[in-house]
């Protein structure tokens, strides 16, 4: 069946083209270029391809600009610049330092401290003083200085007990090797105020100039079992 006369004459109006619009290429070479036909070809193509990339990507101009647009972009606030860090690389730049030497580099606030342990709960007081490697120097609680049972967990015994701990530590020349001290208080009992107290007063004056931390590691139940039923009286 033959198309009807306006589709025909549609058909004639519309402009042929290229299936792919190419972008147009250099200019041709002139005839003074000296070369075998080979060579000559060769270049041609490399200058076809050049401009068919340029039209693409764009010229090597604009990359550069986008590159310093990049570069700017570093400099601003979402990427701050770390030209102001103040980083100490003069260990790494002796390899040859010996431990020592690397020890003594150090900051003083990279090394562990000596620790005053005051466990303090509603029957008794335990005092633990340890080295910075955690081995113990003394260890005692109310009953080793002879308080028994519902006594041991007082304030008069929590006080006693500190007084008396200090009073060993210096016996055995412990405070001058003790350059820093933290005090790590755990459980709420009336001992945890009494070691507190002698801290403060010119008994504890001997250590008090050496503590550089105080810390609680009281535990804190979470869960677990249900508690015992409370006692009424």
């Amino acid at each position: 069946m033959s198309r009807s006369l306006t589709s025909r004459l549609a058909a004639q109006s519309i402009p042929t083209c290229s299936r792919y619009a190419l972008p147009k290429t250099a200019a041709p070479f002139t005839r003074s270029f000296s070369g075998t036909r080979a060579q000559w070809d060769d270049k041609a193509s490399k200058t076809g391809k050049q401009s068919l990339l340029e039209s693409i990507y764009g010229s090597p101009q604009k990359k550069q600009n986008l590159t310093g647009a990049m570069a700017g972009l570093t400099q601003s606030i979402s990427f701050p610049s770390t030209d102001g860090l103040l980083l100490d690389t003069s260990i790494l730049s002796n390899p040859k330092a010996t431990p020592q030497q690397v020890t003594e580099q150090l900051p003083e606030d990279h090394f562990e401290p000596y620790h005053l342990h005051v466990y303090s709960h509603k029957h008794n007081t335990h005092i633990t003083v340890t080295k910075p490697n955690r081995d113990a120097i003394i260890s005692l609680s109310c009953g080793n200085i002879g308080f028994k049972k519902s006594r041991r967990g007082t304030f008069d015994a929590g006080y006693s007990l500190t007084k008396y701990v200090l009073e060993r530590l210096v016996y055995t020349g412990w405070p001058p090797k003790m350059q820093r001290l933290e005090v790590v208080l755990r459980g709420f009992g009336q001992g945890r105020d009494a070691a507190t107290k002698v801290l403060m007063s010119p008994e504890g004056k001997i250590l008090r100039d050496k503590i550089v931390r105080v810390s609680d590691s009281t535990r804190i139940k979470f869960g677990g079992t249900r508690s015992q039923r409370r006692r009424r009286l």
